[in-house]
């Protein structure tokens, strides 16, 4: 069965490859990255919680979007925790049109970013985004040249049919470099 599965995921996502607003983190890595200045659109969703408790009700205005205005799927997935607040990459063509907000989708344009970034395996979690964030606060706080600046956000690179054990993600802290002053 698991071998069925494996297959059944490599076909997906082979049939299904998507643009990817920039490179992934390699799984068990921890790296400094640039990230792109990006358009992507973004829901809210109705209601209280954190990303885990509402992850689905956030999914479908987006993919209603995308649909109706005829725009590609691009990786990956990005959310912001507490609120719950989901983002999709609009590809750089769909990103030359003019998006209009909606009652449930807004458009968000993003500046070039620098995040620290660490590569997992495993469920889309709280478990998992957890000890994603523990491992880049705790190299952080052995860093003299970094500091972060502002909250950890997932970033989820698979689909809802690849199995749990095959699903890539990233967690990603904003930081800028800190200098400090020589004694």
């Amino acid at each position: 069965m698991l071998k069925f599965l494996i297959t059944l995921s490599v076909t997906f996502n082979m049939t299904y490859a998507y643009d990817q607003a920039f490179p992934k983190t390699p799984a068990g890595e921890i790296e400094i990255k640039t990230l792109p200045a990006s358009t992507l659109i973004a829901c809210h969703g109705q209601g209280q919680g954190d990303y885990f408790d509402r992850s689905d009700s956030l999914f479908r205005p987006l993919f209603r979007y995308i649909q109706e205005n005829d725009i590609a799927m691009t990786t990956p997935v990005e959310a912001e925790i507490k609120p719950g607040v989901m983002y999709f990459y609009i590809g750089a063509v769909a990103a030359k049109r003019q998006l209009a907000k909606t009652d449930a989708v807004d458009v968000v344009e993003l500046p070039e970013r620098t995040v620290l970034s660490v590569g997992l395996r495993g469920t889309y979690s709280g478990e998992n985004f957890a000890k994603g964030e523990a491992l880049l606060r705790a190299w952080l706080a052995k860093q003299a040249g970094y500091r972060a600046t502002g909250p950890a956000r997932a970033i989820y690179w698979n689909g809802p049919f690849t199995p749990g054990l095959l699903k890539r993600s990233e967690v990603h802290l904003p930081v800028e470099r800190s200098y400090q002053a020589s004694p």
